[in-house]
């Protein structure tokens, strides 16, 4: 997916994720692996978000070929999950605290294999080039 024809969807700006960075940000425990006994609340989180919790995401049979891009580097999930049209960084492009909790849920999601990404509704702002299009036409008029 080309980041010029759509915009990337921001994984922040999903429901109930901003408020779980902001506690763990508030709270550094909270972004562990753990964390999700402790809170119940990621896991009710994610699994509103992709039909899957992590622990799900973890048991699911990957399919043949799979390249484990859930167990990359942060850095690389980042590059990756940009390429497939998701921005998983905050206000200032540092990676979400919170993404080990959503990374597995949402690459199965992302490739069809388990779960389901959330329903985006489609943009109502005009592309880019309907814009131009509608300036060359009233400048087209004037003359």
């Amino acid at each position: 997916m080309s980041s010029l024809t759509e915009p990337l969807r921001r994984l922040i700006d999903l429901p109930g994720v901003k408020d779980l960075e902001f506690r763990a940000v508030m709270k550094r425990d909270f972004a562990e692996p753990e964390a999700r006994t402790e809170f119940p609340e990621i896991d009710a989180c994610a699994r509103a978000l992709f039909g899957l919790t992590n622990d799900d995401a973890e048991s699911t049979v990957r399919p043949a070929g799979w390249d484990d891009i859930e167990l990359k580097t942060v850095a690389v999930q980042v590059a990756a999950f940009e390429e497939a049209g998701w921005d998983v960084t905050d206000d200032k492009r540092r990676p979400l605290r919170v993404l080990g909790h959503f990374n597995q849920p949402l690459w199965l999601a992302i490739r069809g294999v388990a779960g389901a990404l959330p329903f985006q509704a489609e943009s109502r702002e005009p592309e880019a080039w309907v814009s131009k299009l509608e300036a060359e036409a009233k400048r087209f008029r004037k003359r």
